[in-house]
């Protein structure tokens, strides 16, 4: 007898439920990327369909604590989907945190000239990009692979004329001062526990930031207030339990940061206004 999608997808969330807390939507992803359909056309009209041979390995692959955005090659950030694979740091939605206080900043009009420091797979750069098509911007990243699958994200988006990604330590080198920065810098604790997924799959470039995780903070805290243009803003990503710490090492450098929360509430960003 054969399968259907809706009894693999019993199946699948049964044999996920001990490695994700989001069993259901991880089987739903799969299978969708399987198929070849979005999520919704899939819950909307083929659950009854035959399964796809082709879950099953996406499936085995999921169990072994592989991030689905790697196995499927992509991840939604904002108003854009961005493919991502390893080497590059996977997008979180807290990290739409930069882009929320960025919109409160500034509005509709918008930054004309936008930094991206650590730009990754593109997420908070093309994302700025996207909300003000007016815009323009530079990426910088250490990471050749992470600069490539940004280049191919803003190519793919329709913005390669208006981003510029760069290889490069920080903002060593840029002589140019911006209406908005952007960081989501490495802040991890060297010797964290993390989640198999991210242990195990991201770079560990992106994560760790020595014996505090403050290691990148202390580089990044002497260059922006010579990168902000008037009225700019520096929206810079850090751990939960980091504010007063960031805040008192950028106070150093003369730089007012406050603490922008997410939306389950927790400490996720500081921001530095010029």
């Amino acid at each position: 007898m054969v399968e259907s999608i809706r009894a693999a997808l019993v199946r699948g969330v049964a044999a996920l439920s001990a490695t994700s807390e989001t069993a259901r939507l991880d089987a739903e992803l799969l299978m969708a990327h399987a198929l070849g359909v979005s999520r919704d056309a899939m819950l909307l009209g083929r659950l009854d369909d035959p399964a796809p041979a082709g879950f099953a390995p996406l499936l085995a692959r999921r169990v072994a604590h592989e991030p689905v955005a790697y196995i499927i090659g992509e991840r939604d950030f904002w108003t854009i989907s961005l493919k991502v694979g390893p080497g590059v740091l996977i997008p979180r939605p807290d990290s739409e945190t930069l882009i929320e206080a960025a919109v409160g900043h500034f509005g509709a009009k918008g930054p004309a000239r936008i930094l991206d420091l650590g730009v990754g797979s593109g997420a908070l750069l093309l994302a700025a990009l996207a909300q003000w098509p007016a815009a323009s911007g530079i990426g910088v990243d250490r990471s050749e692979a992470a600069a490539a699958i940004a280049r191919d994200n803003a190519a793919r988006l329709g913005l390669a004329g208006r981003a510029e990604i760069r290889l490069g330590d920080w903002a060593e080198g840029i002589d140019e001062r911006f209406d908005l920065l952007l960081c989501n810098p490495p802040y991890v604790e060297s010797g964290a526990i993390l989640a198999p997924d991210v242990a195990e799959h991201e770079p560990a470039s992106a994560l760790f930031a020595g014996p505090d995780g403050l290691d990148d903070y202390c580089r990044l805290a002497p260059m922006i207030g010579g990168l902000l243009a008037a009225g700019g803003l520096a929206a810079v990503e850090i751990g939960a339990e980091q504010g007063d710490a960031v805040i008192a090492l950028f106070a150093r450098h003369g730089l007012a940061g406050s603490v922008r929360r997410d939306l389950a509430g927790r400490d996720r960003a500081i921001l530095v206004r010029a």
